[in-house]
């Protein structure tokens, strides 16, 4: 490519290369339109809505006020969950009480919320779960999720993501602990 300068040129001679200077101007485009896009997060989607979320293997008390259930979930928040020991190692699964605190109602019928595997760093999908509301002026929301063993591993570092309108509005990083599945270490060729 030669390089050129510009004030040489005799006047009212049009530029060699017009490809080049469309070319030029679609990238810029492209690249503002990036730059726009990554400097709004999806939040922006959901009206600023965000959530808290907790995961408790406790049994939540009866009664309590919504600043009650909040406190409760806060201080027992579990950062491992453990699974049930009752059955088989195959037929094990992880239970507990998944409270959710949004910072406004959430405008919507229901929200999503999905877990994901992230031991090895990046995100893989192992699940989704809908939440449906009942009461559009609500904006704490308990329930019961069990993760069986057939589709969470155990000893695996999880991220629970919950989702209104397709915008992540909070996550939440937990592990779930079980029991290896143990191999005799007999061979029998019978």
């Amino acid at each position: 490519m030669r390089i050129t300068d510009f004030r040489s040129r005799a006047p009212g001679r049009a530029s060699t290369s017009p490809r080049l200077s469309l070319f030029a101007l679609v990238a810029i485009a492209l690249c503002c339109s990036l730059l726009a896009i990554a400097a709004f997060p999806q939040n922006v989607e959901a009206g600023g809505l965000k959530a808290n979320v907790y995961l408790t293997q406790h049994k939540i008390p009866n009664g309590l006020t919504e600043k009650g259930l909040i406190g409760f979930a806060h201080g027992h928040n579990a950062k491992r969950l453990q699974e049930t020991a009752e059955e088989k190692i195959e037929e094990r699964k992880f239970i507990a009480e998944m409270v959710t605190q949004f910072n406004q109602p959430p405008g919507d019928l229901e929200f999503h919320v999905l877990f994901y595997d992230i031991t090895d760093g990046a995100r893989k999908f192992i699940e989704d779960m809908s939440s449906y509301i009942q009461d559009k002026k609500q904006r704490v929301y308990v329930n019961k999720i069990k993760m069986p063993r057939t589709r969470f591993k155990a000893n695996r570092k999880m991220e629970l993501v919950v989702t209104v309108k397709h915008a992540e509005v909070g996550t939440l990083k937990f592990i779930v602990d079980g029991e290896e599945k143990r191999n005799t270490g007999v061979v029998d060729f019978q």
